[in-house]
């Protein structure tokens, strides 16, 4: 059994900065591409993030790249999602994954954590 547990979701003004950390637990993910998607109400899941586990090499599509920054912690199993100058529509749930795709669709991801929430304020 996997389990992922994202944290560090809140409310933040625009302009503000947050940390999400996502723990990995079960087994061992040195063979998997780490990613984080999001979903904002009525809208589909996105992706947003990805690093490879053993390589630290990163990918991001355009709308958050330059403000977004993924990185891992392989001692801990823990992925870390910065993210700076937050806009409001960046406000929905963010959720960490595994992936067998360094650029991921939903459909190649393995497991999903909870979610947790980001809310950003104009």
């Amino acid at each position: 059994q996997v389990q992922l547990v994202e944290s560090g979701g809140g409310l933040v003004q625009a302009g503000g900065s947050l940390r999400l950390s996502c723990a990995a637990s079960g087994r061992t993910f040195s063979n998997y591409f780490m990613a984080w998607f999001r979903q904002a109400p009525g809208k589909e899941r996105e992706f947003v993030a990805s690093i490879a586990w053993s390589g630290g090499v990163t990918y991001y599509p355009d709308v958050v790249k330059g403000r977004f920054t993924i990185s891992r912690d392989n001692g801990k199993n823990t992925v870390y999602l910065q993210m700076n100058s937050l806009k409001p529509e960046d406000t929905a749930v963010y959720y960490c994954a595994t992936s067998t795709k360094f650029i991921p669709r939903v459909e190649h991801v393995g497991y999903w954590g909870q979610g947790t929430q980001v809310t950003v304020s104009s």
